[in-house]
């Protein structure tokens, strides 16, 4: 498996929309519509890429075997680098892989104390989190939408 991580300006728009309008990628994405189109998913990509200008980090695109297999990485949440991980559901499978090199990055490159995760009170706590050592920091609401969030410390992992 070659693993690419690339701007999401450099993905079709046709793949940003096909991911983002998927059935099974809206299950869990509470916030996410199925209203995406090419249009939308080029402003979208713009938008996540300006956040490597304002904040020094943002969101990556994955590409497996040269096909776009989803986004994610760290992105600003208030005081926090947040960790996001959407994959089209044929890369399900990846998501330990590709979170390792998020986790590196975020403490060993920008040397970050903490990361975030949030998950919908309707998503069970996975072994992700707890393998890696996310501990339980307090909940937020998104446009009406409550998230636990779990926070891992750089000490802890």
């Amino acid at each position: 498996m070659h693993l690419e991580f690339k701007r999401l300006t450099q993905i079709e728009p046709a793949d940003i929309t096909a991911l983002n309008n998927h059935p099974k990628v809206l299950q869990q994405m509470p916030l996410g519509n199925p209203d995406f189109d090419d249009e939308k998913s080029c402003s979208w990509a713009e938008e996540k890429d300006a956040q490597w200008e304002i904040n020094g980090y943002g969101p990556w695109a994955f590409v497996i075997d040269d096909i776009f297999a989803g986004w994610g990485g760290l992105q600003k949440e208030g005081d926090d680098a947040d960790l996001a991980l959407v994959l089209h559901p044929d890369f399900w499978g990846t998501g330990k892989i590709i979170c390792d090199e998020i986790i590196r990055h975020a403490f060993d490159e920008m040397h970050l104390t903490s990361i975030t995760i949030l998950l919908p009170l309707s998503r069970k706590v996975s072994r992700f989190i707890t393998r890696y050592g996310f501990q339980p920091d307090g909940s937020v609401n998104y446009d009406g939408v409550d998230f636990r969030r779990y926070r891992l410390f750089e000490t802890l992992r």
